[in-house]
């Protein structure tokens, strides 16, 4: 219950009035338009009237207080900004010092052990914030079923083969390769650390792919131009989805790649664009004409002011960065849809990156270029679109003759 005192002795009324200017200053710089910071300076002056009145003291301030406040508030129909403007005022208060750190719970042993294995990855194996988001759950799920650390030295083969077998049974070949992976490299890091006596990782059982499944869904050049010119550059969405679509063909980036692409990426002076690839790795790759044009229009026209330095932003206040990969995706599905293409399974921006590397291979390019291209880090991953070759001989292919004709 927060602590209380006679209101207007101490209470938080007065103080807080006079950091809501300081809040509110924040607002514009970020791309909230004048009437939703009305809303939100009605519903800070409404809380802190009430923080007020309950003569709350304001080092007790804290999310249990916004909980309470809104739960006295009517419900509307109309978009309720109260929630959003009062955690961000506490967050405000909080980096001016004016309210303490948020508390956080005391960390229990396994996630301790998981903080340890992520630091891991990201300090040593240099992992990108992506893959730790990738790898944390399934380990999170492993070291809580197994009751990690306490019972790391009961670990053995038999025990982790049926943990990947029922984890994995009835599941997809990419997720049931990723679980393995990310277990694998898990007891790799136990092991390392001396947490188990052997490196138990080679007991993780291999995930088999089919030899004959069938390749990733991929567009053809016409397909490619129609997705590419489906984007309305008369506003300022269709320009940013114009630029994002060009990186994806022309290019062949990944959905995270061109999340993580900054102003100061793009060379303009030598034509070049700084690609933060996996694994921390930094690849320069030519910047083709039209994608420059794109990149330049949009950025003159498009985007919106904002401090920050990436390229591409939220196009919904607060004007900062893409959340993630899954932004990406989002663009090139509804570019997939306004041209009217519906390739099967469920695609994202991947779509674009097979698509040129099969455009390569048919137009003669060596697995070494697509490999470059693309980035590759094995050419076992590039050997995939020698399948392509295959499937286009079929197409010219004579019938076997029958039994009868070799007589």
């Amino acid at each position: 219950m927060p602590e209380k005192q006679t209101p207007g002795v101490g209470a938080a009324g007065p103080d807080l009035t006079s950091h809501l200017t300081g809040f509110l200053a924040t607002l514009a710089p970020v791309g909230y338009t004048e009437k939703t910071q009305h809303d939100k300076r009605r519903a800070v002056q409404h809380f802190i009237q009430w923080v007020q009145h309950a003569g709350i003291t304001i080092t007790a301030i804290d999310e249990s207080c916004v909980a309470a406040f809104l739960a006295r508030r009517p419900r509307t129909r109309h978009k309720d900004h109260a929630p959003s403007a009062l955690h961000q005022f506490l967050q405000h208060l909080r980096v001016a010092g004016v309210l303490p750190s948020r508390r956080e719970v005391e960390p229990s042993p396994a996630d301790l052990l998981v903080r340890r294995y992520l630091d891991y990855l990201r300090d040593h194996q240099g992992l990108c914030q992506r893959s730790l988001e990738v790898y944390a759950p399934f380990v999170r799920e492993f070291i809580s079923a197994r009751h990690l650390p306490h019972r790391l030295g009961a670990l053995d083969p038999l025990t982790i083969r049926r943990y990947l077998l029922d984890h994995c049974r009835d599941r997809s070949v990419p997720f049931a390769k990723l679980f393995r992976a990310a277990l694998c490299s898990f007891l790799r890091f136990c092991f390392g650390e001396g947490m188990i006596a052997a490196d138990l990782s080679t007991a993780v059982l291999p995930v088999r792919r089919w030899r004959q499944a069938p390749l990733p869904p991929f567009l053809t050049a016409k397909e490619i131009k129609r997705v590419i010119t489906s984007a309305d550059r008369s506003t300022a969405r269709g320009h940013r989805a114009f630029a994002i679509l060009l990186l994806l063909a022309r290019l062949g980036l990944r959905a995270g790649e061109i999340v993580a692409l900054e102003l100061d990426d793009i060379r303009w002076d030598v034509g070049e664009l700084l690609v933060r690839g996996k694994g921390r790795l930094h690849d320069r790759l030519p910047l083709p004409k039209d994608v420059g044009q794109a990149l330049a229009v949009y950025l003159r026209k498009a985007r919106c002011p904002s401090a920050s330095r990436r390229v591409f932003l939220r196009r919904i206040a607060p004007h900062v960065g893409l959340s993630g990969p899954t932004a990406v995706c989002i663009v090139a599905r509804e570019a997939l849809r306004r041209a009217g293409l519906r390739p099967a399974g469920r695609v994202g921006a991947h779509i674009f990156r097979h698509s040129l590397a099969t455009q390569m291979i048919r137009r003669g390019a060596s697995l070494g270029e697509i490999a470059q291209v693309l980035r590759h880090r094995s050419i076992h991953t590039t050997q995939l679109y020698t399948r392509v070759e295959i499937e286009a001989l079929r197409s010219v292919a004579l019938p076997w003759p029958s039994a009868e004709a070799q007589r």
